[in-house]
C-alpha cells in the first residue's frame, strides 16, 4: 500500500493520461535511495488499466553489456519488427543480438542512430494497438547504449500513444543524465504518511514522539522507516529507551538488509550472492549457480521468505538495489570471484557468451590472455551492435589482463577508439595517451596519433591536433606511405577551415601518389596538394590540383571519406556543380544507410551551392532538415552550420531584426567551442549580422561586421555585400581591396562569378560611360556564371545608376528584371529597393503576396517542405527519425497555420 504521494501520483497520472490521449511524453522520477521511486513505478503499473506496460531496469554489473536493458524492454514486442522500416529493423536486430550475421552493420555511430530510430519506430508502432507505458527502473545503472536509445525516444515523443517513465537514484557516481526530459523529485514522506507507514510495519505501539523523531531523522525516507525499526529494540520503539545517537540512512538500511541476510542459512546466503552478482535476472541461471556453489533445494525458499528476493516465473528481482549492494559488498573478494567464475560457466553454457565473458573477467585476478581474447570478441560484438561504450570497457579490461605490452597497447587503442565513437572525448584522450606510452610500434603509434589528433580538433586545439597528425605522418611515411598520405591530407583539409593554421611542411610519401598508384591514393594526393596551395594562398595551384582530384574522384566508387574530402575542395572553389555531386552523393549514401551524422554534414553544406544557384527553397530545406536531425540527437555542434545558413537566409529575406538562429548561435558561442566548424559558423554569423545592419541602414555597423570575416572562402562569398556596404560608407579603399582580391581569384581559378562581382565593384568606383561599361561587363559575366541573385543585384545597381543619370526608360528593364528575381527569392530588402527605384522611374510595382511561414516551428516547416516534395508520412518519419504520428501532428499544425487543408494545396505554397 502506498501512503501519501498524492502530488507524485497525480504527476504520473498526467503522463499516463497523455499517452492515452496521444500526447506522448517522458518523466524522470529521481530521489535518494529508498525514497520510494520503485514503489511509485509499481503503483503506476498497478493502476494503469487502459494501457500496456513494458518494464526494464538497469543493473550495475550489466552496465558494460550494450543494449542489455533495452533488449529486456523490447523482447515482448519484437514480433512487430516487420512493421517498421527494414533498414531500422535490421539495425535493431543486430544491436539486440537477434541477427549477428546481418550484412552492412559496421558499428559506426550512425548505425547506433538507426538503432535509436528503430526503437522509437517499434514502440510507436506497438502503441498504435494500445497506449503503451515503458517503465525503466534504476536508470542510473542502464548500460550506455540502452540509455542513449531510450533518451532518444524520450526527447522525440509528441503525438504518440506512448510514455516513458524513468526512475533514477540521486547521489550515485553513475549519474543518469537526462537533459531535456521533465523530472519529478521524490521527497520524503510527510508526517501523516510516515505515521501510517510505521503503523503498518511496526508490530508494537509507538509513541508519537518516537514516530516524529524517526521521520525527522530519516527525512521521511520510506525504506528507512520500514527497515530501521527492525534493528531497534521494543523499548526504543515504544519510547522507553533513547534512540541511537546516529541513524545513518543508506548505511543503516544496507546494514538492516545485511543483518537479515546473515540470519539465513549459509546456502541461502550463497544464492543471494549469486542473485546480487548476476545480471540476467533469470531464475534458472541463479539456481544453477547456487547449486554449483553448494546450495540445497531449500535455499531459494528461505531467501524468498526473507523478503529480500522475489520470484515471478523465471524472473528474479531483489527487493531493492540496496539489497544488491549490501550483499555483494559484504562478501569477501574470494567469495565474489568464485561466484563470478561459476556464473561465467553457467551463462556461457546457456548461450549467453557476453555475460559469461564479463563474469570471467570479474573472476580473474592476474594476467590472462585467454580471458582477454574473449573480451576482444565481446568488444567486437558490441561494436557491431553500436555499443561503443561497452566495447570500450571490454577492450580496457582486456588490456589490464594482457600479458604482453604490445597487446596491451593495441587493446588500449581499441578502447580509446570506441570511447571516441561513444562520445566520451575525455576518456578517449586518456586511453589514447596510455596506448601511446605502452608501444614503440610506429604503425600503431600512427593510428593512435591520428585518433589523438581528431580528439584535439573537436574538443581541444586544432593547432595541436594538426601537429600531432602531421608529425605521425612524417614518422610513418617510410613504412606506410599510403597511410601517411591519407593522414596528412585529412589533417590539412580540416586545417583549411581554421583561421590561423599555416601550410604544413612537406612529407615524403614515396611512390604513394605516382601514376602507378591506386586511383584513390592519387586522388588524395591531389587533394593534399590543393590544400597546401590553399593554405599558402596560391590559388592557381590549388585550383589545378583540386580539379585533378575531381577528375579522378568521379571515376571512383563513392564512399563518405572520398566525397566529404572532395566536397571540402569544392566549397573552397565555390564550384557549385562539384558541391552538388560530392555532398549530394554523400547525402544519398547517408539516406540509403541511415547515416544521420553524414546526412547532417551533407545537408549543412549543400546550401552553399543552392544559395548561389538561386535555389533558396532548397537551401532552406537542407539547412532546416540538418537542424531538425542534429537537435533530435542532442548534437549541439552539428547545429552550428544549419543555424548559420538559416540566419543568413533570414537576413537576406529581411524576416526580422534579429533572427532566432543567430541568437541561438550566439548562445552556443558563449557556452564554449563549437568544434572544427566553429570558425566558419562565426564568420557566417558576421556576414548575416552585416546584412541585417545594412537592411537597417546602419552602414558603419554593417561594415564593422563584414570586415570581421576572417576566412577567405567566406570573405569571397560575402564579396557583393562587402562592396555595396563599403561604397555606401564612402570607403573606396575597401571597395578597391575587394575588387583586387576578386580579380586575382578569378584569374587564378578561371571563374566567372568573382570576375562579375569585380566588374560590379569597378562600376561603383567609376562614373559615366566607364561605369556603364563595367556594369554591362558584369552582367555578361553573371549570365555566364548562372547566379541569379548576384545578377539581379548588379541589375538593381545598374538601374539605380541609369535612373540617377536621368535615363529612366533604360533603367526600367533592369529594375523590373531584378525585382522579378528578388520577389521569386523573397529577398524583400532588395525587392523594396527595386520597387522604390521603379516608382522613381515612373512605374508602380505591386508588392507580391507570399506565404507567411514565420510562425512554423522548425519541425513543422520541415514536415511541410517534405510533404510538398511528395513524400508520404512514413517516409518523412524515417528521414527525420520521428514517428508517423508525430509527423501527422506537425503536419496538422502546419495546415492550420498556413490556412490550407490538403497536401495538394500545401504543394502550391512557397514554404522556403
Amino acid at each position: 500500500m502506498l501512503h501519501g504521494r498524492e502530488a507524485e501520483r497525480a504527476r504520473i497520472d498526467l503522463l499516463v493520461a497523455g499517452a492515452i490521449d496521444a500526447r506522448g511524453s517522458a518523466l524522470v522520477v529521481h530521489g535518494e535511495p529508498g525514497v520510494g521511486k520503485t514503489a511509485l513505478l509499481t503503483d503506476a503499473i498497478d493502476r494503469a488499466d487502459a494501457v500496456a506496460v513494458l518494464w526494464t531496469a538497469g543493473i550495475e554489473s550489466e552496465s558494460p553489456l550494450p543494449f542489455a536493458a533495452l533488449h529486456r524492454l523490447l523482447r515482448p514486442v519484437l514480433g512487430n519488427l516487420g512493421r517498421i522500416p527494414p533498414v531500422q529493423a535490421r539495425a535493431l536486430r543486430g544491436a539486440l543480438g537477434e541477427d549477428e550475421d546481418r550484412s552492412g552493420g559496421d558499428g559506426s555511430t550512425d548505425e547506433r542512430f538507426l538503432v535509436f530510430a528503430a526503437t522509437l519506430s517499434l514502440l510507436a508502432e506497438t502503441a498504435e494497438k494500445q497506449p503503451l507505458i515503458c517503465i525503466i527502473d534504476d536508470a542510473h545503472w542502464l548500460d550506455a547504449a540502452s540509455a542513449e536509445a531510450l533518451l532518444f525516444v524520450a526527447r522525440r515523443l509528441h503525438a504518440d500513444r506512448l510514455a516513458l517513465l524513468f526512475a533514477a537514484r540521486d547521489g550515485e557516481e553513475h549519474h543518469f543524465d537526462a537533459l531535456g526530459v521533465p523530472e519529478l523529485v521524490v521527497p520524503g514522506l510527510d508526517a501523516d504518511a510516515a505515521s501510517a507507514l510505521l503503523a503498518q510495519h511496526v508490530g508494537v505501539e509507538m509513541g508519537v514522539a518516537v514516530r516524529d523523531e524517526l521521520r525527522i531523522r530519516t527525512g521521511g525516507n520510506p525504506l528507512a522507516l520500514v527497515e530501521l525499526p527492525t534493528v531497534l529494540s521494543e523499548g526504543q520503539l515504544a519510547g522507553r529507551l533513547r534512540l541511537p545517537a546516529q541513524l545513518p540512512l543508506t548505511q543503516g538500511v544496507e546494514r538492516a538488509f545485511l543483518d537479515r541476510c546473515r540470519r539465513l542459512p549459509g546456502d541461502a546466503q550463497a544464492l543471494l550472492l549469486a542473485a546480487a552478482a548476476d545480471d540476467s535476472g533469470r531464475l534458472s541461471i541463479i539456481r544453477q549457480t547456487a547449486a554449483r556453489l553448494g546450495a540445497g533445494d531449500g535455499a531459494l525458499d528461505a531467501a524468498e521468505r526473507s523478503g529480500l528476493l522475489h520470484v515471478d516465473g523465471d524472473d528474479v528481482r531483489l527487493r531493492h538495489p540496496l539489497v544488491r549492494s549490501a550483499v555483494y559488498s559484504a562478501a569477501s573478494a574470494s567469495q565474489r570471484q568464485r561466484t563470478h567464475g561459476v556464473l561465467a560457466a553457467v551463462l556461457t553454457a546457456a548461450g549467453d557468451p557476453d555475460r559469461g565473458t564479463w563474469h570471467a573477467a570479474l573472476a580473474t585476478t592476474g594476467l590472462d590472455d585467454a580471458v582477454a581474447g574473449d573480451l576482444d570478441a565481446l568488444a567486437g560484438r558490441a561494436t557491431r551492435r553500436g555499443g561503443h561504450e561497452a566495447a570500450s570497457r571490454a577492450a580496457e579490461r582486456a588490456a589490464e589482463l594482457s600479458c604482453s605490452a604490445g597487446a596491451r597497447a593495441q587493446r588500449l587503442f581499441a578502447a580509446a577508439s570506441s570511447a571516441w565513437l561513444a562520445g566520451d572525448g575525455a576518456r578517449a584522450r586518456t586511453l589514447a595517451d596510455g596506448a601511446r606510452e605502452a608501444t614503440d610500434d610506429p604503425l600503431l603509434r600512427a593510428d593512435v596519433d591520428w585518433l589523438r589528433g581528431r580528439i584535439e580538433w573537436h574538443i581541444g586545439s586544432p593547432q595541436t591536433g594538426r601537429r600531432i597528425v602531421l608529425s605521425a605522418a612524417r614518422d610513418v611515411a617510410v613504412l606506410d606511405s599510403a597511410r601517411a598520405l591519407e593522414m596528412a591530407m585529412l589533417a590539412t583539409a580540416l586545417a583549411t577551415w581554421s583561421w590561423d593554421i599555416p601550410a604544413d611542411e612537406d612529407v615524403n610519401f614515396s611512390g604513394a601518389a605516382e601514376e602507378s598508384a591506386p586511383a584513390r591514393l592519387r586522388c588524395f594526393a591531389a587533394l593534399l596538394r590543393g590544400h597546401r596551395y590553399f593554405l599558402r594562398r596560391e590559388m592557381a595551384g590549388a585550383a589545378a590540383a583540386w580539379h585533378d582530384a575531381f577528375r579522378i574522384g568521379q571515376s571512383l566508387p563513392p564512399d563518405p571519406d572520398l566525397l566529404g574530402n572532395l566536397g571540402v575542395a569544392a566549397l573552397h572553389l565555390a564550384d557549385r556543380e562539384a558541391i552538388r555531386w560530392t555532398y549530394g552523393g554523400l547525402l544519398a549514401l547517408a539516406r540509403d544507410g541511415g547515416s544521420l551524422t553524414n546526412a547532417v554534414w551533407a545537408l549543412s553544406r549543400l546550401p552553399s551551392a543552392q544559395l548561389a544557384d538561386g535555389d533558396w527553397s532548397g537551401a532552406a530545406a537542407s539547412a532546416n532538415e540538418a537542424l531538425v536531425l542534429a537537435r533530435g540527437v542532442g548534437q549541439a555542434p552539428l547545429t552550428a552550420m544549419p543555424l548559420a545558413w538559416l540566419g543568413l537566409l533570414a537576413a537576406f529575406r529581411g524576416e526580422s531584426a534579429r533572427p532566432d538562429p543567430l541568437a541561438e548561435l550566439e548562445a552556443m558561442r558563449a557556452d564554449g567551442p563549437m568544434g572544427i566548424v566553429g570558425a566558419a559558423a562565426v564568420d557566417m554569423t558576421e556576414w548575416a549580422e552585416g546584412v541585417l545592419a545594412a537592411n537597417a541602414s546602419d552602414t558603419h555597423g554593417a561594415l564593422h561586421h563584414l570586415e570581421r570575416i576572417r576566412h577567405p572562402t567566406i570573405c569571397r562569398s560575402a564579396a557583393l555585400d562587402r562592396l555595396e556596404v563599403a561604397q555606401r560608407a564612402g570607403r573606396t579603399d575597401v571597395v578597391q581591396q575587394v575588387v583586387d582580391e576578386l580579380t586575382a581569384w578569378a584569374a587564378q581559378v578561371g571563374a566567372a562569378a568573382p570576375a562579375a562581382i569585380a566588374e560590379h565593384g569597378r562600376a561603383l568606383l567609376t562614373h559615366g560611360d566607364v561605369a556603364e561599361r563595367h556594369f554591362q561587363d558584369a552582367l555578361q559575366l553573371h549570365q555566364a556564371a548562372g547566379r541569379p541573385f548576384g545578377q539581379a543585384r548588379t541589375q538593381l545597381a545598374y538601374g539605380e545608376f541609369l535612373r540617377r543619370n536621368r535615363r529612366r526608360v533604360d533603367a526600367r528593364s533592369h529594375l523590373g528584371a531584378a525585382l522579378q528575381v528578388f520577389d521569386d527569392l523573397r529577398a524583400e530588402p532588395w525587392a523594396e529597393r527595386a520597387r522604390q527605384e521603379l516608382r522613381a522611374s515612373g512605374v508602380t510595382a505591386r508588392k507580391r503576396n507570399s506565404t507567411t511561414t514565420g510562425d512554423l516551428t522548425p519541425q513543422e516547416r520541415q514536415t511541410a517542405l517534405l510533404v510538398s516534395s511528395g513524400l508520404a508520412n512514413r517516409e518523412i518519419a524515417a528521414r527525420l527519425f520521428l514517428s508517423p504520428r508525430t509527423v501527422e501532428y506537425h503536419l496538422s499544425n502546419a495546415y492550420q497555420k498556413l490556412g490550407v487543408r490538403s497536401r495538394g494545396e500545401m504543394a502550391q505554397l512557397d514554404l522556403s
